[in-house]
């Protein structure tokens, strides 16, 4: 079988495991889907694959090293845990009615979000890697009355893209492709916020060349500017929003509009935006870290923990 043969098959059988897996869990009642995404949360924690301890190391910082050994692998697990919750319900949310979503998520700084609302201005959400941004979105769609607009990175195969794609269309999002697409995703945001839309990005981790200085929990990272850019050059409001799990359901934490304009350069007035934004995750992630589902590495001097028998 040559290289080429096997890198499709393997896509394919990713593209089936992922139709089977909605499937099926859509067709399990509640309790016994997230029964069995508990156990699969825990037993990830017990494999300590590269992501696990890239995790654990994560959770290290954000704790500012004040965690026990024990208390570090029991935080790792419930984040696991968490993130397994994520994806449980990812499978399901398109079963689940919005009222349920909207009646069952608590939110914190509805005002600052309401105030840009009622000015008729656009909106540029941006959030870390935490909780449900799913559910986020139906919550969103929902005080919007209609779409918002987001990104997406095209993942491989292309029918696995299209499978998330439609995914997220079918809970009323409009989504473009990171990369790939008949215009430049900046472009058509762009015109998106400047009719008055919305959007929601994902800004915790940068997945391009050059990004953002910020300071992270105490060090060095670097997180896309792309937002506030955009925020900058439509008069959009730049709101950090971070999603979280509670017992019941879902909570949603607005932080005020980080500004973007004033005077300076532009490239300047974006570095101190996204280090406000920076600010703010971290300021509400420290609150509940397990459900800041970050497996990839952030800060370029924290690699992954090495495995518990090296720790000994």
């Amino acid at each position: 079988m040559t290289a080429t043969l096997r890198a499709r098959t393997a896509a394919a059988l990713t593209d089936a495991g992922f139709a089977a897996g909605w499937r099926a869990v859509r067709m399990l009642p509640e309790p016994a889907a997230r029964g069995a995404f508990d156990r699969a949360g825990r037993w990830a924690a017990g494999r300590q694959g590269t992501g696990v301890r890239q995790l654990r190391a994560n959770y290290r910082v954000v704790t500012g090293g004040a965690l026990s050994e024990p208390e570090l692998a029991d935080l790792t697990t419930r984040g696991l845990r968490s993130y397994a919750r994520y994806w449980q319900e990812a499978f399901r949310l398109p079963t689940l009615s919005s009222e349920r979503i909207v009646t069952d998520t608590d939110v914190v700084g509805l005002e600052y979000v309401q105030k840009v609302h009622n000015e008729g201005r656009g909106l540029v959400m941006t959030l870390p890697h935490s909780g449900n941004w799913d559910a986020a979105a139906v919550w969103f769609i929902d005080f919007l009355g209609g779409p918002f607009m987001t990104v997406a990175e095209r993942l491989k195969p292309e029918s696995l893209y299209r499978r998330f794609l439609e995914y997220r269309e079918s809970l009323g999002m409009r989504v473009v492709p990171l990369t790939g697409g008949p215009r430049p995703s900046s472009e058509v945001l762009r015109d998106w916020l400047a009719d008055g839309g919305s959007t929601c990005l994902l800004v915790d981790r940068n997945l391009g060349s050059g990004g953002v200085p910020v300071t992270f929990f105490g060090r060095a990272a670097t997180m896309p500017g792309g937002a506030a850019l955009l925020a900058a050059q439509t008069g959009a409001a730049l709101i950090p929003t971070v999603c979280a799990f509670t017992e019941r359901g879902w909570r949603l934490t607005f932080a005020p509009e980080v500004p973007v304009d004033g005077p300076g350069r532009l490239k300047d007035r974006v570095g101190t935006a996204m280090q406000d934004v920076a600010d703010a995750f971290a300021r509400t992630i420290v609150e509940q870290p397990e459900d800041w589902h970050m497996l990839g590495r952030i800060w370029s001097d924290v690699p992954p923990d090495p495995p518990a028998e090296e720790r000994a």
